[in-house]
């Protein structure tokens, strides 16, 4: 297949070759010209795909990639609709769905419209963790996102504003979603989709834009930071009276540092530290001003973890750039209502850490696979508390295999809880914490936990740093 394709642009070159030396002394291109336009349809799916090609269902790699079927027996006042089977949380196939549906060839000129609209109904009430538009699984410049968009069992329309058209010149992702059963208990369900596509309804009103959740936030940070701006959020009031918050992708805002030596701040959104001092980011998007800002305290130069010498056969990451890390589920569980802890993971030049804010207790799980530890029975963790060390620190690393079930909470789990005290840290220095695993049980780790054990209100701690978290070989 390489080999025809080469051979097909080599002839296209040659015959590109003789135009250029047959035209080349002819005379410039015609004022008259017209720059070539993309199609400006705006229908999606309306019983069958409308102008998406042959290729243009893409699920998400750790989806289920069967989700989809189109239906002809349901649809909302016709004969057909776009399907999705949620599959159960167990199915070894994939616990959620998603996809985005990408033209394929050129895009499509959407400026015109204000909205991406559809119709949609479940076989239960359901909250869809996210639909939008804008996902190519390229740059994803124009990508824009609803999340937990209640869907009931009778037909209803939904609308998805845009919050600039006129970036919409060529877009190729029309549609995407992404829906699991964290609300279900477990359970699949049916989705349908009709009438997709994009209209100019004249009726989305009042936008109301938003960095940082519209917040004034401030962070202390260190020369070589990378960290992108968060909380962007836009709102819209509808026809219906509703309000409609989407999240959009950075791109659709112009972002600006009050001193950008300090800070500056890429159309990406992606700010870098360059230097000591204080910088305030704000943004605006079609002109208006967004609410909120974040002001970026740069501290100087920061230290990074000593950086491990391990044998990479003896190892087995968690987190670190020094090894391949074996595949995590999250590293910030949130248990509600009881977990306050966020994190504001940042990179300095290349090197991720892991940062945890406002924190009481907060775990690391990868239980697809759990770790053997039967050989690799020590775990490495470093740590850096960017504050005084309190007198009486009590800091807690609790250690959980999940059992021969592999699963957290099975009735066959086993722990292992290590303290560590003051004496055990340096204020702004990285602490090194060596742990042997003494447990009997430990082939099947699968949670690392850490935790305030003294009053969050007195002697804690509320922010620290991790750094290479890994099982080894002693």
């Amino acid at each position: 297949m390489k080999n025809k394709r080469l051979i097909k642009l080599v002839r296209a070159f040659s015959l590109g070759l003789v135009l250029t030396l047959i035209l080349g002394c002819e005379r410039d291109i015609s004022d008259d010209a017209v720059e070539a336009t993309f199609s400006n349809i705006g229908d999606v799916f309306t019983d069958n795909f409308v102008g998406m090609g042959s290729d243009f269902y893409f699920p998400f790699a750790d989806s289920k990639f069967d989700a989809f079927s189109v239906d002809n027996n349901e649809g909302y006042n016709s004969a057909a609709s776009y399907r999705v089977d949620v599959p159960n949380a167990n199915d070894a196939t994939g616990n959620y769905a998603g996809a985005i549906l990408r033209i394929d060839g050129d895009g499509r000129d959407l400026s015109s419209y204000d909205a991406l609209t559809f119709w949609a109904k479940a076989s239960q009430g359901v909250s869809v963790d996210a639909l939008g538009f804008g996902q190519d699984f390229g740059e994803n410049k124009h990508q824009v996102t609803a999340n937990n968009v209640s869907v009931g069992t009778n037909w209803a329309k939904y609308t998805i504003p845009i919050p600039d058209a006129s970036r919409l010149v060529n877009e190729r992702g029309m549609f995407w979603y992404a829906a699991g059963t964290q609300a279900t208990g477990g359970s699949g369900y049916v989705l349908w989709f009709d009438d997709i596509k994009f209209e100019t309804l004249g009726t989305i009103a009042q936008p109301r834009l938003a960095i940082a959740n519209g917040n004034d936030i401030s962070i202390d940070t260190f020369i070589g930071v990378t960290l992108p701006v968060t909380g962007l959020v836009e709102t819209y009031n509808l026809a219906s009276g509703v309000d409609q918050s989407v999240s959009p992708a950075p791109s659709y805002y112009t972002f600006t540092s009050s001193n950008p030596g300090v800070a500056s701040v890429s159309e990406a959104g992606i700010i870098t530290v360059n230097t000591a001092g204080t910088a305030v980011i704000t943004a605006t998007l079609n002109g208006l001003q967004a609410e909120g800002s974040l002001t970026v305290n740069s501290l100087g130069n920061f230290q990074l973890a000593p950086v491990p010498t391990r044998n990479p056969d003896d190892v087995t990451s968690i987190f670190s750039d020094v090894y391949t890390n074996t595949p995590v589920d999250f590293f910030n569980g949130f248990w509600e209502p009881f977990q306050t802890t966020l994190s504001a993971d940042f990179a300095v030049d290349g090197d991720n850490i892991l940062n945890y804010t406002n924190f009481n207790f907060v775990g690391n799980q990868f239980a697809n696979p759990t770790v053997d530890a039967t050989e690799k029975s020590n775990l490495h963790v470093n740590m850096y508390i960017p504050a005084d060390i309190p007198s009486d620190l009590d800091f807690l690393i609790t250690i959980k295999d999940f059992g021969a079930d592999q699963a957290d909470g099975g009735g066959d789990d086993t722990i292992q809880q290590v303290f560590f005290f003051a004496a055990d840290f340096t204020s702004n220095t990285w602490a090194t914490l060596e742990i042997p695993i003494t447990m009997a049980n430990r082939n099947n780790i699968g949670l690392i936990i850490y935790e305030n054990i003294n009053n969050p209100t007195t002697s804690s701690i509320e922010n620290f740093y991790l750094d290479n978290i890994y099982f080894y070989v002693p």
